[in-house]
């Protein structure tokens, strides 16, 4: 999988449970998201957590990362169990070698276990996203609130899928479940 590079060795991309991970490979992977995105949160760690990792290390640094954990959607109606795409990054010195498409590759072959694959993507990652076959989802997006129902639409069109049951319509509403931070 992994290729080598000049300076070091690339490993094949290792998938595994959070619960898998040492408390030295969790710092190193928020370490990895720090470094890769102006925003990240503690929240945005958080949903990443509590499912399956992958991970790419060069001569024992983590140069790539990405994580998959169950979220329940709503759309037409249907509750789907959801594989949920979290904190994909690659060290900016690693970019451009495709460890982003072997992270998700190694997600995506998890894909049997779900009705449906689903992330929110920045404008950076849609590239990425669309050369893999993921598609925008079309219609309005909400979140199950602890209020009820609440529009988010400013995540309208950032929302992509892959795969899912037959007669899933891209155009319904689609609403997740609640959690603090960012909802989608």
């Amino acid at each position: 999988m992994g290729a080598p590079e000049a300076g070091g060795v690339v490993s094949p991309v290792r998938r595994c449970h959070t619960a898998e991970l040492s408390a030295d490979e969790l710092t190193r992977a928020r370490a990895l998201m720090d470094a890769s995105f102006d925003d990240f949160g503690d929240h945005d760690w958080e949903h990443g957590l509590g499912g399956m990792h992958a991970l790419v290390e060069d001569d024992g640094v983590l140069v790539a990362h990405g994580s998959l954990v169950m979220r329940r959607l709503v759309a037409g109606g249907r509750s789907l169990r959801t594989g949920y795409v979290e904190a994909v990054a690659v060290a900016p010195t690693h970019r451009g070698r495709g460890l982003g498409h072997e992270v998700m590759a190694a997600l995506e072959a998890l894909a049997p276990a779900y009705d449906l694959l689903a992330l929110s993507s920045s404008d950076e990652g849609l590239p990425l996203y669309r050369s893999r076959g993921w598609t925008a989802w079309r219609g309005r997006t909400s979140v199950l609130g602890p209020t009820g129902v609440e529009p988010t639409p400013d995540d309208d069109g950032s929302v992509l899928v892959l795969g899912g049951p037959d007669g899933l319509d891209l155009d319904d509403d689609l609403a997740c479940d609640w959690r603090e931070g960012d909802v989608w």
